[in-house]
């Protein structure tokens, strides 16, 4: 992987995300169009960007090597969820702040950042093992990290029980009961169903069976996927901007999370997948997808569920500022 490239495609988009941070403060981007245009990115760009890449002719990754892809994501989400259960011990987090880190330890940016920079940085032919990626972690969201904040979200009900008056017990245990990680089973497996996940078993089927589509959809599939990039970096660029500096680098333990999970650990699944895979490509594509930053999906859904965000906001934001730094640090193992 040329360095050198990797860094011009970083470089690209911490301009683009200034240019996000600029619009907000100037009032020309508010916070309701960046949420729109996250419903945009989600449900329309990143889809077409995946599936325009399952139609580009030329040859085609053998269905054995899709199987060792699937099986070597298995693998890497094992590694991570074990990992997540490790750092926040390793690095002495108080246990009602272990969930954020396991969240930011499993859930990496592979949507809004990790598709188009793959792209851009590996050619679209990486994206059928992006595809799968993103597949895999469609259904983990859905269902361990649910779970999880779930348990959290008990939790932290019970405790503000303790501490409520006896008269909001009543109120408090029936949130409680709504938030039962039983309770939602059926809705959840529900969300499994959405663009993300439909869009990634579209683009491999459309790979897998060589379909081909009208140049007049291609096209405009091709139109719609090249916004992925511009938008997905304006939204984070509004993010930046409504956080205070002092918020984003007065963290020391956040500074000793990017160390072990931002290179450390991409640089190690490195060295044990190599010797026994022989596909360039898709070690690149896993390495590089391995070095994202934290993703939003675990800062939404703790916020949809009520519990504390701060943590899981700070790290998603330094993250991905330092990923100017540990994305192409990775690289150089490649």
């Amino acid at each position: 992987m040329d360095i050198t490239v990797v860094i011009q495609q970083m470089v690209i988009i911490f301009i683009l995300i200034g240019v996000g941070v600029f619009l907000y403060r100037k009032r020309m981007l508010s916070e309701m169009a960046s949420g729109q245009l996250s419903g945009l990115i989600v449900n329309l760009t990143n889809p077409a960007l995946l599936i325009c890449s399952a139609l580009q002719e030329g040859p085609k990754v053998p269905l054995r090597e899709l199987g060792t892809a699937l099986c070597v994501d298995l693998v890497i989400y094992a590694v991570l969820i074990a990992v997540g259960l490790l750092i926040p011990r390793i690095l002495l987090v108080p246990a009602g702040y272990h969930y954020s880190y396991q969240m930011l330890t499993v859930f990496g940016n592979v949507g809004f950042i990790g598709i188009p920079l793959a792209a851009a940085v590996l050619g679209t032919e990486c994206l059928i093992y992006v595809s799968i990626y993103n597949l895999l972690y469609n259904v983990l969201i859905y269902t361990f990290g649910i779970s999880l904040l779930q348990r959290v979200a008990v939790k932290q009900a019970g405790e503000a029980e303790t501490a409520a008056a006896p008269g909001l017990e009543e109120a408090q245990d029936t949130q409680n009961r709504s938030l039962a990680p039983g309770m939602p089973a059926a809705g959840r497996w529900r969300k499994l169903v959405n663009a993300g996940t439909v869009s990634a078993a579209a683009a491999i089927v459309i790979y897998l069976g060589d379909f081909r589509a009208p140049a007049v959809l291609s096209s405009t599939l091709t139109y719609i996927g090249q916004c992925t990039t511009l938008l997905s970096m304006l939204v984070l660029g509004v993010s930046v901007a409504q956080m205070k500096l002092k918020d984003i680098i007065s963290h020391p333990k956040l500074y000793g999370f990017v160390l072990l999970r931002q290179i450390l650990v991409p640089v190690g699944c490195i060295m044990l997948l190599r010797p026994f895979l022989d596909n360039l490509l898709l070690l690149r594509t896993t390495a590089l997808l391995l070095a994202m930053p934290a993703g939003n999906m675990p800062l939404m859904l703790s916020k949809q569920l009520q519990i504390d965000t701060d943590t899981i906001a700070q790290g998603i934001i330094l993250t991905t500022v330092l990923g100017l730094v540990t994305i192409p640090v990775v690289s150089l193992f490649l």
